[in-house]
């Protein structure tokens, strides 16, 4: 790699191959402080990373500029085409997007009405996520997208009110406040996998070492949706699990049931101070670029494995490599 390219290149920055690089990284890319910069700022972060990598950058910016460049590119532009992402979409939303919606599901909880109106907000940002941090390699038509969310919308419904019915008769109250996660987590199982569907069915690019497409593999994409899946629900549990426990003991004061308003507010800021450090946990857990060993290609998907075998000249690598998505 060039010293140019070098300088905007992130594993520089954060060690990728560890848990606490990846950390680092996501806690610097999902920075909620840079929801708040214009599009033409990012367009003209944008325009340095890409005046970088065409080597027409000029070297008269200190490393902090392009350090704070990079960030607002990486918190606002899909990885795989650029494209700069919308609002609700992007890694730097993640916290207060997440912060608003699960407070008020773990505020209004109480009656089917209110179940059902925070959880399609919820499976409305959502999708959104689902779709603008998709492997971009995997085109997905309107009609998919609409499907993934009526099923991904229906199941968290039936697992809410389900839950919800079944508690009330035969759960304390206080296992009443878990319906919203029993929710989300159910509504993770369905929506990533139809938002992302069309990855299952034809598989995704897989690389060798070297970054160069040597095939297609579904198991690949199977096991990159498995690990956002799994991110997402551990991205949400802790504020979901805990807050209900926080919340019962706070409600037997006698000074916080004088301000009954308080309630959907502080519940609000709580997640929101649970997700700043969740988001970036859950999004370290797994390593962005995930790996599959090509013998389980063979075993499992070989007309794909021949396909390989034909594009790399017989010269099949022990592993190949791929973007999981978020």
């Amino acid at each position: 790699m060039s010293e140019k390219l070098s300088i905007i290149d992130v594993n520089r920055l954060f060690d990728l191959q560890t848990f606490t690089g990846r950390f680092k990284y996501y806690a610097w890319m999902t920075d909620p402080r840079t929801v708040v910069v214009s599009n033409e700022r990012l367009l003209q972060a944008k325009q340095m990373v890409d005046n970088y990598r065409a080597g027409k950058q000029k070297d008269n910016l200190n490393p902090e500029e392009v350090k704070y460049n990079l960030k607002l590119y990486y918190s606002a532009f899909h990885p795989d085409t650029g494209e700069l992402q919308n609002f609700a979409g992007r890694m730097s939303f993640q916290v207060p997007g997440g912060m608003l919606i699960t407070g008020g599901m773990l505020a209004f909880y109480r009656t089917v009405s209110a179940v059902v109106l925070w959880q399609f907000l919820n499976q409305s940002f959502n999708a959104v996520v689902n779709y603008t941090n998709r492997n971009a390699n995997s085109p997905t038509s309107v009609t998919q997208l609409g499907l993934s969310f009526v099923s991904a919308t229906t199941a968290a419904l039936v697992a809410a009110i389900g839950c919800k019915n079944y508690w009330s008769k035969n759960a304390s109250p206080f296992l009443q406040r878990y319906v919203p996660f029993a929710a989300v987590a159910a509504a993770n199982c369905v929506n990533i996998p139809f938002m992302r569907q069309n990855e299952i069915i034809n598989g995704i690019e897989v690389k060798n070492a070297d970054g160069e497409v040597v095939g297609q593999s579904r198991l690949a994409a199977i096991k990159g949706i498995s690990e956002v899946t799994i991110s997402r629900i551990t991205m949400a549990a802790p504020g979901m699990l805990l807050l209900p426990v926080i919340m019962q003991r706070l409600e037997k004061l006698p000074a916080y049931r004088r301000i009954k308003w308080i309630n959907a507010p502080f519940q609000t800021l709580m997640v929101g101070c649970f997700l700043c450090f969740m988001v970036p946990t859950a999004c370290a857990i797994f390593p962005q670029q995930c790996s599959l060993n090509t013998s389980t290609m063979r075993t499992f998907e070989p007309e794909l494995y021949k396909d390989m075998v034909q594009r790399t000249g017989d010269k099949v690598p022990n592993r190949v490599y791929f973007n999981k998505g978020l």
